[in-house]
């Protein structure tokens, strides 16, 4: 999970995650239009899925919680 700069979460999956918060930053061209307009974004959470299909679950998941749950996922110890 990414805070931008405008404080606002963004949720993603990938297989290299300091690669694809660097393109979300600005380095190439595939950043997710979301975050164009709200950088620089820090990545505020990162859990390990054992498949991409379970990645996306867990994303799917992860969205669905309010702010305030999203907010006590990043501030947990993991």
């Amino acid at each position: 999970m990414l805070r931008c700069a405008d404080g606002s979460l963004y949720t993603g999956i990938t297989t290299d995650a300091a690669r694809r918060v660097a393109e979300h930053n600005g380095d190439g061209d595939s950043g997710a239009r979301y975050t164009r307009g709200r950088r620089p974004v820090q990545l505020v959470y990162l859990e390990a899925a054992p498949t991409r299909a379970d990645a996306a679950r867990r994303e799917a998941a992860i969205k669905r919680l309010n702010r305030a749950r999203k907010l006590a996922l990043c501030a947990s110890p993991d």
